[in-house]
């Protein structure tokens, strides 16, 4: 069985295992690829749409956004507040198969989704073989009748 490279499979097994965050336990991330393009769903419920940044720098890709804290007035005490507040970000390491200039994002319903097409050159292709069917002359020999 043939295993298909993906980019940022082991980068981001790293970073969820090694360097685990609050900022990735705060932004579950699913990641697959369809056809020619690679997508990123990020929940980010109770973010604020105009606080999303998403930023290219080489070839780290940076995704950070603000959940601004539900603020209690009066008499009403936490019971339990496990949802984060603050600035969250993460990151990807993108490798070079993919077309940064082509990256889209659209924010709905809490979830951020990125698109991040495979670039032209990385593209699987086939390579047409010619076929050179002419017949060879030796030097100092003449062709007979039958070739």
């Amino acid at each position: 069985m043939a295993r298909t490279f993906d980019p940022f499979r082991e980068m981001d097994r790293w970073f969820s295992d090694v360097a685990r965050t609050p900022g990735a336990a705060a932004m579950p991330m699913d990641l697959y690829r369809d056809k020619e393009v690679f997508v990123v769903r990020i929940d980010l419920p109770g973010v604020d749409p105009a606080s999303i940044d998403v930023d290219i720098d080489d070839r780290t890709l940076t995704i950070r956004a603000d959940r601004k804290p539900v603020t209690t007035e009066g008499e009403q005490k936490w019971l339990v507040h496990e949802r984060p507040t603050g600035t969250f970000a993460r990151q990807l390491t993108l490798g070079y198969g993919v077309a940064l200039d082509k990256i889209g994002a659209e924010y709905r319903d809490g979830v951020l989704q990125l698109t991040i097409p495979v670039a032209e050159e990385a593209k699987p292709r086939k390579v047409s073989v010619q076929h050179a069917g002419t017949v060879t002359q030796l030097e100092g020999t003449v062709p007979s009748e039958a070739e």
